[in-house]
C-alpha cells in the first residue's frame, strides 16, 4: 500500500490519483496520521503543500522514523522537507515557478534515469534547494536546464526519493514513467 501524507494541497489528489494506476493508496492529512496505516504502507509519499518544511514538525517526525525503513518519495514540498530533515537549506528562489514548464535534465550516470534524457516538468514553487548539498546518501540526479535548480534527489540505498516539480501535473510529459520507474525501483 502506498500511503500519502496530505500537507493540505489542492494537487494532493491527483497525486493519489496517479499513485492508483500502480497500487493501493491511502491518504490522510499531515495532521490526523493513522498510525496503522503508516505501519502497513510500503511506501510513504510526502504530497505537495505551501509554506516551508519547518511548518511541518510532524511530517519530519515520520520521515526520521520511517527512513531507510520504507520505501519514500517527496514530492514538491515533499521534496524539500526530505532535504531539509537531511540537514539541507531550502530556500526562497529570485523567480516563483508557479504553472510553469521546465525542461530538465539528467545529469547523473548513477540516476534510474538515463543520463542525458531531457524530460519536461510541470513546476509549482518559490521554495528551492539552497546548495552546495553534501550528503553522501543523495544524489542530484536532474537539474533544469536554464537555471540548474536541483529538481530530484535519488537515494538508492535508503530508497528515498524526490521531485522538486510535480509528476502528475498535465504539464509534465511522462509523469507516469517517472513513478512507475521510482515505484518499481
Amino acid at each position: 500500500m502506498i500511503y500519502v501524507i496530505d500537507h493540505n494541497d489542492s494537487f494532493t489528489h491527483n497525486v493519489v490519483h496517479q499513485l492508483s494506476l500502480f497500487g493501493k493508496v491511502e491518504c490522510d492529512n499531515y495532521n490526523q496520521i493513522n498510525q496503522n496505516k503508516l505501519k502497513n504502507a510500503e511506501v510513504i509519499v510526502f504530497s505537495p503543500g505551501p509554506g516551508n518544511p519547518k511548518d511541518y514538525p510532524e511530517t519530519s517526525k515520520i520521515y526520521k522514523k520511517f527512513k531507510g525503513k520504507k520505501k519514500m518519495i517527496g514530492i514538491c514540498l515533499g521534496f524539500q522537507q526530505i532535504l531539509f530533515c537531511e540537514g539541507a537549506e531550502i530556500v526562497e528562489q529570485k523567480k516563483i515557478y508557479h504553472g510553469f514548464q521546465s525542461n530538465i535534465k539528467v545529469v547523473n550516470d548513477k540516476s534510474l534515469f538515463q543520463k542525458g534524457r531531457i524530460f519536461k516538468v510541470g513546476r509549482y514553487h518559490s521554495l528551492k534547494l539552497k546548495e552546495p548539498f553534501n550528503n553522501d546518501n543523495f544524489t542530484i540526479t536532474m537539474r533544469c536546464l536554464n537555471s540548474k535548480v536541483a529538481m530530484t534527489f535519488e537515494n538508492n540505498k535508503e530508497k528515498i526519493y524526490g521531485f522538486q516539480f510535480h509528476p502528475e501535473s498535465f504539464l509534465t510529459i511522462n509523469g507516469n514513467l517517472l513513478i512507475k520507474k521510482i515505484l518499481s525501483a
